[in-house]
């Protein structure tokens, strides 16, 4: 099995660096590819990723859900493995993914863990072993075969945000999703600039928008308005 790690990125030049090396170091000699679709960012994240040793790709548009459909096209792995660029992933990944596959499971995520000790945070992470979609994310990683991935069509490039709830429903549909018994670490750096309650009410809002079948861009206007950026 060959597996390929998209990463979708724009102004990351404080992450790449290190998942790049993360996702090398845990490789070790196995058959990881590993490809960041950078959204042109201006603070040197394609420059960044391409001296730790990725693979990079400029796609002429940006929107996460445009860059993985651009980075699963020009990827060779026979596993398509999705991965935000400020997440930690864990250490045994190929030989994890590689089992699960093995086992039948098509496609499947991690749970995750926060790099912050909060009780409130704690809770959300522990809210990651359920099998509800709301417990669902893209910072939990995404694994997905070839096969399956070109069946389903990739993600929807509609969605501006909620883009991986969206396909894992569809996965959902077809295929065994596995829940991997282990965590990614994920950062906190969105309840470092909003209140936890805000956070929350504002995940709230826009799964409320999605199941209710309102536009993704009016979800995606109505979310962003509701948070401090970081």
């Amino acid at each position: 099995m060959k597996l390929s790690v998209i990463i979708p990125t724009f102004n990351e030049a404080a992450n790449i660096a290190r998942l790049v090396g993360e996702l090398r170091r845990h490789a070790a000699d196995r058959p990881v590819e590993i490809v960041v679709v950078d959204a042109h960012s201006p603070d040197g994240t394609a420059e960044l990723a391409r001296q730790a040793g990725a693979t990079v790709l400029l796609p002429p548009r940006s929107g996460r859900a445009f860059q993985m459909n651009y980075g699963a096209a020009h990827a060779t792995g026979d596993v398509l493995y999705f991965v935000h660029a400020d997440v930690s992933i864990h250490p045994d990944y190929v030989a994890t993914l590689g089992q699960a596959v093995a086992q039948g499971h098509a496609a499947g995520c991690y749970r995750f863990r926060f790099d912050s000790t909060r009780p409130l945070l704690r809770i959300n992470s522990y809210g990651t072993r359920f099998k509800g979609i709301m417990s669902r994310g893209g910072d939990q990683t995404l694994f997905v075969t070839r096969a399956l991935f070109q069946q389903l069509g990739g993600f929807n490039e509609h969605f501006v945000v909620m883009e991986d709830f969206e396909i894992i429903q569809r996965i959902r549909r077809v295929a065994s999703f596995l829940i991997v018994p282990q965590d990614v670490l994920v950062s906190a750096r969105k309840y470092q600039n909003n209140s936890w309650l805000r956070v929350q009410a504002a995940n709230l809002t826009a799964f409320s928008l999605y199941f209710l079948k309102v536009s993704p861009v009016r979800i995606a206007r109505t979310y962003k308005a509701m948070l401090n950026t970081y």
